[in-house]
């Protein structure tokens, strides 16, 4: 059996590094390869980078800032946000990256997962899914940072998903993301059972109860941390970080 990984997932804004609650009012964290050098030292497996504004300002990636990132990290990368072209995504694995992750266009291009993993891998393709719950309590799939709804249920999508080509789920719950209060563990476990390839939670986490919680009871493969590696404790400063190894051992053994 695979360990359990501990993903940090850090958001960009263009060239910044921000921190965002529920996808709405962000604050700033600081600079990207700045950070990166401090999670060089932690030893952490791998880290997420999400532009959370590419698709919604119809922008490519910022390739500079991408190319800073890889110069300066020691671990497995992956990529996501505005990845819409394929010569841009064979840039994006060219400068170092091992994985993109594709939300919005997937809708648009399902094919483009598809084209992808063909070409780079399954393994090197995230399917990422943000999701949010509206009026009445039904979950949808969101794309453009939380602000489009497409009519699609997250289960279904995510089966399809796997069907297209993706090696991995991403999955983001907005109504839990940058609240600190615990994961969304019913959608995991619905998502991890209907699919066979790893999904990493992501959305919540406050401690470690909640890590291992989403893993032990709701199936998670991987976990995706905001803002416990980016914030002191809730409420408080900014302070990259990394959750002690021997406290981390109930969750990855």
């Amino acid at each position: 059996m695979l360990k359990t990984r501990i993903i940090p997932a850090l958001l960009l804004r263009n060239a910044s590094l921000v921190k965002t609650v529920q996808f709405n009012k962000f604050g700033y964290i600081g600079d990207p390869a700045n950070t990166v050098r401090i999670f060089n030292e932690l030893e952490v497996d791998e880290l997420i980078f999400l532009d959370i504004t590419a698709t919604r300002d119809k922008r490519n990636p910022n390739l500079k800032v991408l190319s800073e990132i890889c110069n300066e990290c020691f671990m497995p990368l992956a990529y996501g946000g505005g990845v819409r072209d394929f010569d841009i995504a064979k840039q994006i694995f060219q400068m170092g990256f091992e994985k993109v992750a594709v939300n919005s266009y997937a809708f648009e291009n399902p094919q483009f997962i598809t084209q992808l993993a063909d070409h780079f891998g399954s393994q090197a393709v995230i399917g990422s899914i943000d999701v949010k719950k509206d009026f009445w309590g039904k979950q949808w799939v969101f794309g453009h940072g939380g602000k489009r709804k497409f009519k699609k249920n997250p289960v279904d999508w995510a089966i399809e998903l796997e069907k297209l080509g993706a090696g991995e789920i991403l999955l983001t719950s907005i109504d839990h993301e940058g609240t600190w209060k615990g994961f969304d563990n019913q959608l995991t476990k619905q998502i991890s059972e209907a699919v066979s390839i790893p999904v990493i939670a992501h959305g919540g986490a406050g401690d470690i109860a909640h890590l291992e919680t989403v893993v032990k009871e709701a199936g998670a493969s991987a976990v995706a941390l905001g803002s416990m590696v980016v914030y002191q404790k809730k409420g408080m400063g900014v302070l990259v970080n990394f959750p002690d190894r021997a406290a981390l051992a109930s969750v990855i053994n």
